[in-house]
């Protein structure tokens, strides 16, 4: 069929064309946003999920919805190389010049600035293009302490939003490359400015956990954010994630092929694409059937194989590869440390800091204590299949 047409979206942070089985996460996010705006008491939210379920998309989907409902919005990827000072200095700055725009936020957000020139010079923070010209505040944000410095910017911010009748939503993704005590800094600095009732909120996204580390840093984590478990669709949602784009382009999909789709895929977002988007270009004509659905099967895997895990396997070193091919010769996680240890024949204290290492790399997760699995769903079937071509 014609390519040109192709409805289907494979792609980090890619918008499927249809956001299908989110329905409850959307709707938590925009009552919540919406309780920000009108004063009242709103959760922030942290989205936690593996690898390809469609966490990216939807924090999207939730800054659209912010800005919608009058509030600001800035939205950070956290690298694993980057200080978070760094990284939000620049957003911090565009909204409080949007805010400078407003007559009745003047006084406050020229207040925000001063604190925000302030954390700049504590934190050693220089943008050429980013630069202030207004005077620093002497004892607000400036002790080189993130977890005293934040909170006291976040009150300034909050401050001005509020007196500009909008909302501040700080979206952040991948919120587990994040050193612990900057997690600790950004978790009392939204606790703060609920407890000042000011209109400041948090979404973030990461891998299941982010949970814990959360936990780690404060222990009112669990209280103070909500925690929606981003899976793999469910069948139903699945096949409507397949088959309304194919309709919306008015043609069909056979439903044993829908199937075998559903089934391929295990529900999870970024392979429906993959596997929507190759029985699309498969099929010669409407419906797509069975047959170009297993012909579609292999392109879709050949681009897994040589995109989505292959960029992920490429981050290892040899020994931490050694450490995945022994849990993914065991067969479907999560695996017990002990038995990966007995299957590398080392000591299971000797693999600690490997298992460590591949856990801050993000390619590992410790789902209860003493086991092990995969953050990218069927990266166990990858790894068996190059095992086997070697």
């Amino acid at each position: 069929m014609d390519p040109v047409r192709n409805p289907f979206a494979p792609g980090a942070g890619s918008p499927p064309p249809e956001l299908a089985g989110r329905d409850d996460v959307i709707n938590d996010a925009e009552v919540a946003v919406q309780r920000l705006v009108q004063g009242r008491a709103a959760r922030s939210q942290i989205l936690l999920g593996l690898r390809g379920v469609g966490k990216t998309v939807l924090l999207n989907k939730i800054q659209t919805i912010a800005e919608r409902h009058n509030c600001l919005t800035s939205f950070i990827e956290a690298p694993e190389n980057k200080a978070l000072a760094d990284l939000l200095y620049p957003h911090i700055f565009k909204v409080l010049r949007q805010l400078s725009a407003v007559e009745s936020a003047k006084s406050a957000t020229h207040a925000a600035l001063r604190a925000l020139r302030s954390f700049a010079s504590a934190f050693k923070i220089h943008y050429e293009e980013y630069s202030l010209s207004v005077d620093p505040e002497p004892g607000t944000s400036d002790t080189g302490n993130l977890e005293t410095d934040l909170p006291d910017l976040f009150l300034r911010i909050g401050a001005a939003a509020k007196a500009a009748g909008k909302g501040w939503a700080l979206l952040i993704d991948e919120v587990q490359y994040l050193k612990g005590d900057e997690l600790s800094a950004l978790v009392v600095a939204i606790h703060r400015a609920n407890q000042r009732q000011l209109p400041v909120m948090f979404f973030g996204a990461g891998l299941p956990q982010l949970a814990g580390l959360m936990g780690e840093a404060k222990s009112y984590s669990e209280r103070l954010f909500a925690y929606p478990a981003i899976g793999p669709l469910d069948e139903k949602a699945a096949a409507k994630a397949i088959r309304e784009p194919i309709q919306n382009e008015g043609e069909q999909i056979n439903e044993d092929a829908l199937q075998d789709i559903v089934i391929g895929t295990h529900g999870y977002p970024y392979f429906l694409q993959e596997w929507g988007y190759q029985a699309w270009n498969t099929a010669e004509s409407s419906p797509i059937t069975k047959t170009d659905v297993q012909t579609a099967a292999a392109s879709a895997l050949k681009r897994l194989d040589e995109g989505f895990f292959l960029v992920r396997y490429d981050r290892l070193t040899p020994k931490e590869r050694e450490y995945v091919q022994a849990m993914a010769s065991l067969g479907k996680g999560p695996y017990r440390s002990a038995d990966v240890a007995d299957t590398l024949k080392v000591n299971v204290q000797t693999l600690a800091p490997r298992r460590a290492a591949i856990i801050q790399k993000g390619m590992i997760y410790s789902p209860a204590h003493g086991d092990i699995a995969f953050t990218v769903p069927m990266f166990d079937d990858f790894l068996r299949r190059i095992s086997s071509r070697t």
